[in-house]
């Protein structure tokens, strides 16, 4: 006799003494034969808050029909979401990666509450994707992700625009490079409607990863959000998710160490987001990899960037998704030995045998580069350390072959007074801008520096000025930027003990971040150094500033 697919459920539907959970669950649509069914939740963030997540309550409802179809009971509940776009620059931005743990969280008690039998879960944005995922993990039970999608490309005077067009119109507005007709055009143009941030930024970095460590079904990553195909990506993750409970397949034996290793092999061969450390990192915690932040530059160092995507490049990811997407990217790095092909996938196949239809045809196109004619012959993120990050810091050199630059530090204890200066022109060539204060505890919240990298970016000082962080940057962040500078300045890192005029080094190939600062004049600052105050005493901030690990363990709160 097969084993019965409710193998949690039934602890809630089945017997005598279960007859007013039955009563209840009666109420929303079960009736004799569905007590016998798995119960698979359907996890979305749908919300009207933000253009990512707004389509989402159409997809969970086409999600929650097929399934039906498959003889599963599905039962929707909400996460939810905080936009990064729209917190961005202000105090909303500290509940950013605050919800990644909640949603984490959200989807452990729905999941655990309701004794469900698996898991589908639909993210459109930034930490709705690893919270989503995290969760899964931490229950353990047959899961698939969904995609939300890419947003398509703003149109503005005949040019592509997107969300980091409208930040970086600040810095150039304000340095009087563009007019108020133009920046006011551009901020009408850049978000045209649903799905994520078009760049290969967090969202769609991580919507990459997700597919590559077997999470998500095989070609769903690129597929924009009001996309034809998007309801046949429903179709097939649905489909998944009745096979991973039939076969009774869990996270952890597709979240395996070598899946992690494809999702980083493949975060650096798109040119990708420095959150995906955080996040990977956090995700690694949750199934219990061994992953740690040094093992990020052995992939750097052998993974070329194939993919000429923005914030440095010239593509979105719908026209990645138009040449192949990121089943075309992988098939090139398989093909070279850069992938371990026999890692399973909630498809219930390997990486190799999903690919195995994938044909490398990269002729009239130039979004993905072949092998001997890349983008870069490294990836775009470094971990950093030296007397500056004794933990780590995670650089970004996507669109910058090397970073080495050595300048005067300016000190900012806040975003907002680093933002003011950039706006005043009060920062100079050569400079390197520390914002610090802004890690997980001491922020709290680790917010990204969207506004004063786009701001330095916008007043045409690039290549010129360096910022360097405790706190985060957006996927849309280039030039040269250091974040997740460990330890942070809340609990006494180096960085809180940086003055103005401090000449700090950073040397992407000697992968050192350093202040030329004797260590007995660091030693007598640290001995007048007081941490500040929270900023916080209650609240999910405050729980938050309370339990949350290093950034370079993945700010992690279980």
């Amino acid at each position: 006799m097969s084993e019965p697919l409710n193998r949690r459920s039934r602890a809630m539907t089945e017997g005598v003494s279960r007859t007013a959970n039955r009563a209840m669950l009666r109420a929303v649509g079960f009736t004799d034969d569905d007590f016998t069914k798995a119960i698979v939740g359907i996890a979305s963030a749908d919300s009207d808050v933000s253009p990512c997540n707004v389509h989402l309550g159409h997809l969970a409802k086409q999600a929650s029909d097929h399934l039906r179809s498959l003889e599963m009971m599905p039962m929707t509940f909400h996460t939810f979401v905080v936009t990064d776009g729209e917190a961005m620059g202000h105090e909303g931005m500290k509940a950013s990666l605050v919800s990644r743990e909640t949603i984490a969280d959200v989807i452990e008690l729905a999941a655990r509450g309701h004794a469900m039998d698996g898991l589908l879960g639909l993210g459109g944005c930034d930490k709705t994707i690893p919270g989503t995922v995290m969760g899964m993990a931490r229950m353990d039970v047959p899961s698939v992700f969904v995609y939300g999608g890419t947003i398509r490309a703003g149109n503005y005077r005949g040019n592509p625009v997107d969300i980091v067009s409208a930040f970086e119109a600040v810095g150039a507005f304000s340095a009087g490079r563009i007019s108020e007709q133009e920046r006011h055009g551009i901020e009408c143009a850049a978000c045209p409607g649903a799905g994520a941030c078009g760049g290969m930024y967090t969202a769609n970095t991580m919507a990459a990863a997700m597919e590559a460590i077997g999470m998500s079904v095989t070609g769903s990553a690129s597929v924009p959000a009001v996309s034809r195909e998007r309801p046949a990506v429903i179709r097939r993750s649905a489909e998944a998710l009745a096979l991973m409970v039939r076969r009774n397949v869990i996270p952890r034996q597709i979240m395996t160490r070598a899946a992690f290793e494809n999702a980083i092999r493949v975060v650096m061969a798109v040119g990708g987001s420095t959150n995906a450390v955080l996040h990977l990192l956090a995700l690694a915690h949750e199934v219990d990899v061994d992953l740690s932040i040094d093992d990020f530059n052995r992939f750097s160092d052998t993974t070329p960037i194939l993919c000429d995507m923005k914030p440095a490049g010239r593509y979105v990811m719908e026209n990645l998704h138009e040449v192949g997407g990121i089943p075309l990217v992988m098939r090139i790095l398989l093909d070279e030995g850069l992938l371990h092909g026999d890692c399973l996938t909630v498809t219930g196949r390997t990486i190799a045998e999903n690919l195995d239809g994938v044909t490398v045809d990269l002729s009239d196109q130039d979004v993905v580069h072949p092998m001997d004619r890349t983008e870069k012959p490294t990836g775009p993120i470094v971990v950093l350390k030296g007397n500056l990050a004794g933990e780590g810091a995670v650089l970004k050199t996507c669109g910058l072959q090397e970073v080495a630059h050595r300048g005067p530090a300016r000190v900012f204890d806040a975003e907002e007074a680093a933002m003011a200066a950039i706006l005043e022109g009060t920062v100079s060539a050569g400079d390197v801008v520390v914002i610090r204060y802004e890690g997980p505890k001491g922020g709290p919240g680790m917010r990204e520096m969207l506004g004063p990298t786009s701001a330095i970016a916008g007043a045409g000082l690039l290549n010129e000025v360096a910022l360097i962080t405790d706190g985060r940057f957006s996927g849309g962040s280039h030039g040269m930027v250091v974040g997740h500078v460990a330890p942070e300045a809340q609990v006494g890192g180096p960085i809180a003990l940086l003055r103005d005029g401090d000449v700090i080094r950073i040397d992407s190939r000697e992968k050192s971040l350093h202040v030329e600062v004797s260590d007995d004049e660091l030693s007598m600052r640290r001995e007048q150094w007081q941490p500040p105050q929270p900023v916080h005493t209650r609240g999910a901030l405050a729980k938050f500033a309370r339990l949350a690990s290093s950034a370079s363990t993945g700010a992690v709160t279980s």
